[in-house]
């Protein structure tokens, strides 16, 4: 049968109101218009929905059976189109994120708090995981979008510069002495290194930018997390390459010294990955509003 969902609504309201007048009056279009579509509903369903009475029209005994179900349909239709209002408006919704630990502690958890004060019907889940990680959940569809390193590259993912990140050479106050003047990279290997361990985009980042000055870095010790290298380049076990702006305390109050290196490292970026022409949801967009 080739049903129109139309002629549903046409013999929904017909039926609610027990007027094809009402009915169009309702549907803004003629009682002809009605009266049309009825017929064709009918003959497609092979019997009579309606009879006529003085003050109208009437369900059959068929036309109650129909109505039932259709009166269902159009309610749960209804509360589709209200909790897409909601969900427009930021009064419902979930969004999915991923991020690394240190993306949440450091970038991520000061806009959360801000978002939430300002949309508290919104749910956000994040899920931890390294930026390499974190994309192939993006790409599952499992996250709506993540909070990742750059650079990073996918064919299938967009990655949209968000703040800026600067890494610095760090070491405990008894490495003060190297930091009067710029420590040549190509002397690194004479000191104990803490490094992240490989496969993360960090830890890329970094064995790119000694390669690609003919060096390469032998770490003493090979660590899960950043907050793990700033305990132990505190405790004195060596010097670590951190992101100068999650240090800030630990640089201003003594317990870490920056080391300046030659050649500089380049400067990187925070970045916001989404899924090419896949359309993020409302509260998507808006939450990506606060993170630029």
């Amino acid at each position: 049968m080739n049903i129109q969902m139309e002629w549903y609504r046409v013999f929904y309201w017909t039926a609610k109101l027990g007027s094809l007048t009402k009915a169009a009056e309702q549907l803004h279009i003629t009682q002809p218009a009605v009266s049309h579509t009825l017929k064709q509903l009918e003959g497609a369903l092979g019997g009579a929905l309606f009879f006529r009475t003085a003050k109208g029209v009437t369900l059959t005994a068929e036309g109650e059976v129909l109505y039932s179900y259709v009166e269902q349909a159009m309610q749960m239709l209804d509360i589709g189109e209200k909790k897409m209002a909601e969900m427009q408006s930021l009064l419902l919704g979930e969004i999915h994120i991923g991020a690394s630990d240190t993306l949440c502690k450091h970038y991520l958890l000061p806009c959360l708090e801000q978002f939430h004060q300002q949309y508290p019907d919104i749910r956000v889940h994040v899920t931890n995981r390294t930026t390499p990680e974190t994309i192939t959940l993006l790409k599952e569809g499992k996250i709506d979008f993540g909070i990742v390193n750059l650079p990073a590259d996918d064919p299938k993912i967009d990655f949209r510069p968000s703040a800026p990140q600067q890494d610095c050479l760090v070491g405990h106050p008894k490495y003060a002495e190297l930091a009067r003047q710029p420590l040549p990279l190509a002397e690194l290997h004479q000191y104990p290194l803490l490094l992240l361990e490989p496969g993360g985009s960090t830890r890329r980042f970094l064995d790119s930018y000694a390669g690609a000055h003919g060096t390469t870095l032998h770490p003493e010790f090979e660590l899960g997390s950043l907050d793990l290298l700033v305990q132990f380049a505190q405790s004195g076990f060596g010097l670590t390459f951190i992101t100068r702006q999650f240090i800030t305390e630990e640089l201003a109050s003594g317990k870490l010294v920056e080391i300046p290196l030659t050649p500089p490292i380049p400067l990187r970026h925070i970045g916001i990955a989404t899924l090419k022409n896949v359309p993020l949801s409302a509260a998507s967009k808006r939450f990506i509003g606060f993170l630029s």
